[in-house]
């Protein structure tokens, strides 16, 4: 079923429900009706107008959480005062107690805070109690009064369940929340690294080639005023999302578009990458959290190249399928050569996207290979935390079968 049908299924299941609840206390309040007209006690019509207010009270529960339950239990509170003074000997309306019931499952639920819902829960059981002592003020109904109690316990469970049930989900979202802001604080971090370790190296160069060729400079710094609002751009954008008191709206991935224009901009200002694309890989293979992990590896690892090997002479990335495993491989050669741009960042690059690809259901391994190049290999389900499809679910325990090298 489309989301959109399914919210319309659910939004009519709730309007029906509360059609139906409206209509079961109009029921009782006809019951009300006949018991006033056929009884000559004194002041028992003053019961049904009790029940009309308390289905008006239950209708306007859902905008108003609390005026409408207080000023019901003050009207059920003076029927019975009212009756006991004129001498009437009625019996507790039916859509009045109904009414109270429902709202007291509301109370508990939405009342904040807490204490407040407690409050008006216990203050509802009171007014039930006191409405059984009705028939017959000097002998209060001991069996009427136990039928109330019970009816309350029941409505209280209720609504203390639904409390639950609610505030788990409030410390869910808001546990989620807090780890999408710690994800995105780390992209922070990584964008941010990227960025300034390419203007670093851009401007290093910029200085030696202002030694030889003057007139190249400004091309040089029109690239690294360019980086330099890219990150702006990138960083309020992150910023944005972290301040935002809402749920954060975030598109869920990129596009294989995204990873060759970030090859391109890495080669325009520094080694040269060569990056393939292997067969059977489209926008449409891959789940939109393992385009968006690839993308953010693949960034890494270029950033990397730039902080730890400025002197490399050429970069190698390719990303390929095996069966239902994706692998993106990024090779390099070269060596440390500028302690200051090691000095770069923080050290949560790697840390950090080694997290993100087990979370799917892969793993990340990065170190120097046998001829000398260093090598970064994610393993990823085309399907993120695919079970049926991990790196090593199936086969030998040891190294996958993936790309040569």
């Amino acid at each position: 079923m489309p989301v959109g049908d399914a919210n319309r299924f659910v939004y009519w299941i709730q309007r029906l429900s509360e059609i139906a609840l409206l209509c079961w206390l109009g029921l009782l309040l006809l019951f009300d009706i006949v018991i006033a007209a056929t009884t000559s006690v004194d002041g028992q019509f003053l019961v049904p107008v009790c029940g009309v207010y308390g289905i008006y009270a239950v209708w306007r529960r859902g905008r108003s959480r609390i005026r409408p339950f207080a000023v019901m239990m003050a009207l059920s509170f003076t029927v019975t005062i009212t009756m006991a003074v004129i001498g009437g000997d009625g019996i507790p309306g039916f859509a009045e107690t109904g009414a109270l019931l429902v709202l007291t499952i509301g109370g508990l639920r939405w009342i904040e805070p807490l204490r407040n819902a407690a409050l008006f829960s216990v203050a509802s059981m009171l007014v039930l109690e006191i409405s059984a002592a009705r028939p017959g003020q000097d002998e209060p109904s001991l069996a009427a009064g136990f039928l109330l109690f019970v009816a309350w316990s029941v409505a209280a469970g209720v609504g203390a369940y639904l409390r639950f049930q609610l505030e788990r989900r409030r410390e869910a979202v808001h546990s989620v929340r807090r780890t999408e802001r710690l994800e995105l604080a780390r992209e922070l971090h990584d964008l941010v690294a990227h960025h300034i370790t390419g203007i670093v190296v851009q401007a290093q160069a910029a200085r030696v080639v202002a030694e030889q060729k003057p007139e190249a400079v400004l091309p040089a710094l029109d690239a690294i005023a360019g980086a330099g609002v890219d990150a702006l751009t990138s960083m309020r954008r992150l910023v944005s999302v972290l301040r935002a008191e809402d749920e954060a709206a975030r598109s869920p991935g990129t596009r294989l578009a995204d990873m060759r224009t970030l090859v391109e901009r890495f080669s325009s200002s520094g080694p040269q990458v060569a990056f393939d694309i292997g067969q059977g890989i489209a926008d449409d293979t891959l789940a939109p959290e393992v385009m968006t992990t690839l993308h953010r590896v693949l960034q890494e690892s270029l950033t990397n190249v730039r902080r730890h090997a400025p002197g490399t002479g050429w970069v190698e990335a390719d990303l390929r399928l095996v069966e239902r495993v994706v692998y993106l491989r990024v090779r390099n050669y070269g060596s440390l050569s500028d302690p200051r741009v090691s000095g770069l960042g923080g050290g949560f690059g790697l840390v950090g996207m080694a997290e993100r690809v087990e979370a799917l259901g892969g793993r990340l391994i990065a170190g120097p290979t046998p001829d000398g190049a260093w090598q970064v290999l994610a393993e990823l389900p085309v399907h993120g935390d695919d079970k049926s499809s991990r790196p090593g679910a199936s086969g030998s325990p040891g190294r996958p079968a993936g790309p040569g090298g």
